[in-house]
């Protein structure tokens, strides 16, 4: 993530779900000092296994898991521009129709709760809701996937659609679409890529 420029220092967390819950990375060390054996085995009911804490917010990854059947993976990084939104509180419209790659007309902006709590993870499974990818106040971002690549994938879109909306507001107010053509495109990207 740090390599990509969507995250840095030791902001951010990503796991992966797995027999009898999820592995995910721990809290506070560097990405580049990371062995397979640091990641923390983290049990439905909170309990982890491993030589390390897991991530603070590991709670928001339980969550997505508990709630969402189809995503196997969960990116959450402090990408620049869409924390950068995030600390306006203001989510992704649909100035831009590929904002449907996240799954609904617009990315939203969770409410704001302090890291690692259940606060934080109810906030965020509501921004979630219909959608594969949300910002979060005052902090980062979210996407998940069927994969850790294409939860990875959507995190980057999630930033790219965040710096060009960024850099839209720069100049004036964004054109944004209008739901009857939201709706043509989710349709569309139903089967993108498929064929």
């Amino acid at each position: 993530m740090n390599a990509s420029g969507i995250n840095q220092g030791k902001s951010g967390n990503l796991s992966v779900r797995t027999e009898g819950g999820f592995l995910v990375t721990p809290t506070g060390v560097p990405y580049e000092r990371l062995v397979p054996e640091d990641l923390a085995l983290v049990h439905p009911d909170g309990a982890h296994e491993g030589p390390r804490a897991p991530s603070s917010e590991w709670r928001f990854h339980r969550d997505i898991y508990v709630t969402r059947p189809e995503a196997n993976a969960v990116v959450h990084c402090h990408s620049p521009y869409a924390t950068t939104l995030a600390c306006l509180r203001r989510g992704i419209p649909a100035f831009h129709y590929e904002v449907a790659f996240a799954g609904a007309a617009d990315i939203a902006c969770a409410d704001y709760a302090t890291f690692g709590t259940q606060a934080l993870s109810d906030a965020a499974l509501a921004a979630l809701a219909g959608r594969r990818a949300c910002l979060l106040a005052n902090h980062g971002q979210i996407a998940i996937g069927a994969n850790l690549e294409a939860a990875f994938v959507l995190a980057e879109k999630v930033e790219a659609l965040a710096r060009m909306y960024w850099q839209a507001l720069q100049i004036g107010e964004p054109t944004i679409l209008d739901a009857a053509e939201m709706a043509r495109v989710l349709e569309k990207f139903k089967d993108y890529g498929r064929h």
